[in-house]
């Protein structure tokens, strides 16, 4: 079993709370726009897996791809910045998120807590919203989650506070 911290457009803030929530987890998986100072204290503090996003620069790009497609616990997992949700996935994702289904699919970007279930294509999608105070959401959330035995369970949405 592995448990997971998600976390999506820190945009150059870190809260420390993210290390208490995170402290029991195996891996961070960060969904892109980190901003700078976060990629380093995250991947001194667990495994870390990240997507670069659209306001980072030469630095994280040089460091993390723009798609990463991984296989965890048996879980197909795809991860990229810009994805779109179901029945509305970006241009850059939509062909391959058709014709090659991920088990997972995680992005960030919008800002927008978002966990649905494409009953399509049979893959759910999570979004963790923004855990940053640059944007427009009103409450910064990370999520906790679960995958074991090619299942994705336990998933827990955390509140940060306001922006």
């Amino acid at each position: 079993m592995k448990r997971i911290g998600l976390i999506s457009d820190t945009h150059g803030y870190l809260d420390d709370a993210v290390f208490k929530y995170f402290a029991d987890c195996d891996e961070i998986w960060h969904a892109g726009d980190f901003g700078a100072g976060v990629a380093e204290p995250l991947a001194a503090f667990k495994p870390l897996r990240g997507v670069y996003g659209n306001i980072d620069g030469k630095t994280i790009r040089a460091e993390f791809p723009e798609h990463l497609r991984f296989n965890c616990e048996g879980v197909d997992v795809w991860m990229t910045h810009i994805g779109g949700y179901p029945n509305r996935y970006a241009p850059q994702v939509k062909e391959e998120i058709y014709t090659k289904p991920p088990k997972l699919f995680v992005c960030g970007h919008s800002h927008i807590l978002k966990v649905m279930f494409d009953e399509k294509i049979k893959c759910l999608h999570i979004n963790p919203g923004a855990a940053g105070k640059s944007g427009w959401h009103k409450v910064r959330t990370l999520i906790r989650f679960c995958i074991s035995e090619e299942k994705i369970h336990t998933l827990e949405v955390i509140e940060l506070g306001n922006r």
